[in-house]
């Protein structure tokens, strides 16, 4: 299956955020830490080109701790400021006010100079659909700022958030690119959610991520569902429906039933923490 999705609204949206960057004195970039480089729009680097970048590894609790660290390690070398942290949650929180004053320390110094005082740091907030950018700005801010919803799209335009008297916040809609050079890439941002669910074939989608699974983590499969791996993912996707009991009318096993199931439970995190992108 090819994995394109690049609806109408996300044209408007990147040119909203072209003619705001100039009010911007710092991008907060979301990523999802289980897909960290699949999961970054590469447009986001022309926009905030010459802009301070925090990156914030956002759904660490579901990645693999172990290449946490390391792509902590790698965005670092990039000249980023970041962080992991857990939307949901809050864990991770508390630390970017002071991520923040220290990725604008040059900005701040020079209004200093200048006599200016008390004028806050804008930041923008980026990051592609369903990744986490309203519920992080609802978890920073304390309060229901913004929308949420575990499917993209739900952020339609610009809002500011005041979060204090020294930072604001421009939330954006999450975007896309017009078209996924690699198939791997759009694959991946359709195993996290970031795509249309419905304009997927769910089946396909599951039984590429159950490729991805046999090569990345091959005990997640057998030890969540109770099945060996088959001769092919179709058949192990089949072992899954009958395991869950997942039939249709005339008694075959329901693969998309069971594609749903196995989809479900890697990005709720039932299959274990998984990073599919290693640095």
């Amino acid at each position: 299956m090819n994995y394109q999705w690049y609806p109408g609204h996300m044209t408007k949206a990147m040119r909203m955020m072209q003619e705001n960057i100039k009010l911007i004195d710092l991008l907060i970039e979301l990523v999802d830490a289980r897909v960290p480089l699949s999961s970054r729009n590469p447009d986001i680097d022309g926009l905030g080109k010459n802009k301070a970048r925090i990156v914030l590894l956002n759904k660490a609790d579901l990645a693999d701790p172990v290449y946490n660290g390391q792509w902590m390690d790698y965005f670092k070398g990039q000249g980023a400021y970041v962080l992991e942290i857990n939307a949901k949650t809050g864990a991770g929180i508390k630390a970017i006010n002071g991520l923040v004053q220290e990725a604008c320390r040059e900005k701040l110094e020079r209004d200093r100079k200048r006599g200016i005082v008390n004028r806050p740091v804008r930041a923008m907030v980026v990051g592609i659909p369903n990744v986490g950018k309203s519920t992080f700005i609802n978890s920073f801010a304390g309060r229901a700022c913004t929308r949420t919803g575990n499917k993209p799209g739900v952020t339609k335009g610009k809002q500011w958030i005041r979060l204090n008297k020294s930072l604001e916040l421009l939330d954006t809609p999450g975007i896309l690119w017009p078209k996924f050079e690699d198939r791997e890439v759009g694959m991946r941002l359709a195993f996290i959610g970031s795509m249309n669910d419905e304009v997927i074939i769910r089946e396909e989608l599951a039984c590429d991520l159950l490729g991805c699974l046999k090569e990345l983590y091959p005990e997640a499969v057998p030890e969540r569902f109770g099945v060996d791996w088959q001769e092919t993912f179709a058949e192990t996707l089949e072992e899954i429906a009958r395991c869950r009991g997942c039939y249709n009318k005339g008694e075959n096993p329901d693969l998309k039933k069971a594609a749903d199931i196995l989809l479900d439970d890697f990005r709720s995190g039932r299959l274990g923490r998984m990073t599919l992108e290693r640095p």
